[in-house]
């Protein structure tokens, strides 16, 4: 087969889908069998977390335009530009991230990662919620196959757009073995980096109002309080957007002391991040797939999770689940997770076992038959 997948997000993002597509494609190529080929697209200009060390059966295609120009061209201006025109010729086409460009012959398959847009419709910015509403659901109509990431995505998938159950398939994702229980040695340098210097409630995402780091700074603030904990609340993740309810619950809390926004941090920092928490908290209004859960599984952290979307599926017994937009049971929860050692230490024991439910490969290998089904 000649494979070609648009690799723009995996290229230029540095969390969220792209991390996603690059821990998809990595734990693809050593399932390419002898005559295949695997075309990697991304555009002109600065691409951070690109690989540079590709083995033989992969190609690099730059595309001439940023992404930017790309998408206005393809899906705001919907010109008829093959892809093929750009990456060669195809047998598959896949694109990781709600879009589909116009193709000329190769049987095309499109990535829905959640359907935020559609269900939570309140926590987009209107421009591109308004574009979303549109662009994707003709790129679904045009998509011969759809993946989901989880079973809560084909669903909303198969509601929202009219779709049979045949015709979506769940990839899911994994987890790096860099994830993992670790000791007080190896992660003493990550805490002197970051001056961690009390027990602390960790959480990651992109800072926007869907992943409700607003309500987790106020039910963790009133946990705080009621119980008297020494804890501190540390929230990684870049701004993204409409994420001035954070920090305005930050001030309106009085919580500057003890809550931390670090930013973005690198992923080589992220498995001690995790292992050094008292707490993974996750009370997110709505997930496709939730990946930081499931690495926080994978570390042995306790975990605390909102019940909704994707997340039940991921964490099965191995978190504390509250009900989403229930602000009582997320201050119940952090403070009773936070004052009873044994209930963590359970949870640590049934993390990693359920974090190995999910692995690179095992989404890889369906991927591969997705492809492989639909090539006939």
């Amino acid at each position: 087969m000649k494979i070609a997948i648009d690799y723009t997000s995996a290229a230029l993002q540095g969390a969220g889908i792209g991390r996603y597509t690059r821990g998809l494609v990595n734990a693809l190529i050593p399932l390419l069998g002898p005559g295949d080929e695997l075309t990697l697209l991304y555009p002109r200009g600065d691409a951070p977390f690109a690989r540079r060390d590709w083995p033989e059966q992969v190609r690099i295609r730059r595309l001439p335009l940023p992404d930017r120009y790309q998408t206005i061209l393809w899906h705001r201006l919907r010109l008829p530009l093959p892809v093929e025109w750009l990456a060669g010729d195809a047998d598959i086409f896949h694109a990781p991230n709600f879009l589909l460009p116009p193709v000329r012959r190769a049987k095309t398959l499109l990535t829905i990662h959640d359907l935020a847009f559609l269900v939570r419709p309140e926590y987009a910015w209107s421009d591109l919620r308004r574009f979303l509403e549109k662009a994707v659901p003709r790129s679904v109509a045009r998509a011969h196959h759809i993946l989901a990431d989880s079973q809560a995505s084909k669903r909303d998938a198969m509601r929202l757009f009219g779709l049979p159950d045949e015709r979506v398939t769940v990839v899911g994702a994994g987890v790096d073995p860099r994830f993992r229980p670790m000791t007080e040695a190896e992660t003493a340098g990550v805490r002197a980096k970051y001056g961690l210097d009390w027990p602390f409630v960790f959480s990651i995402s992109t800072l926007e109002p869907r992943k409700n780091f607003d309500g987790l700074v106020r039910a963790f603030a009133q946990a705080r309080r009621e119980a008297n904990l020494p804890h501190h609340l540390v929230i990684a993740g870049g701004k993204g957007w409409l994420y001035e309810d954070i920090f305005a619950a930050v001030a309106e809390e009085d919580a500057g002391e003890f809550v931390h926004f670090p930013g973005f941090v690198s992923d080589g920092d992220l498995p001690a991040l995790y292992n050094l928490a008292d707490l993974f908290a996750f009370p997110s209004h709505y997930e496709g797939f939730g990946l930081p859960l499931l690495e926080a599984l994978a570390c042995g952290t306790p975990a605390l999770a909102s019940d909704t979307s994707s997340l039940p599926e991921i964490a099965g017994d191995a978190a504390l689940l509250v009900p989403v937009d229930d602000q009582d049971a997320l201050v119940a929860g952090l403070t009773h997770l936070l004052t009873d050692a044994s209930a963590r230490a359970k949870l640590r024991a049934r993390g990693p076992a359920q974090a190995r439910r999910f692995t690179w490969d095992a989404a890889a290998g369906r991927l591969m038959d997705a492809y492989r089904a639909l090539a006939g």
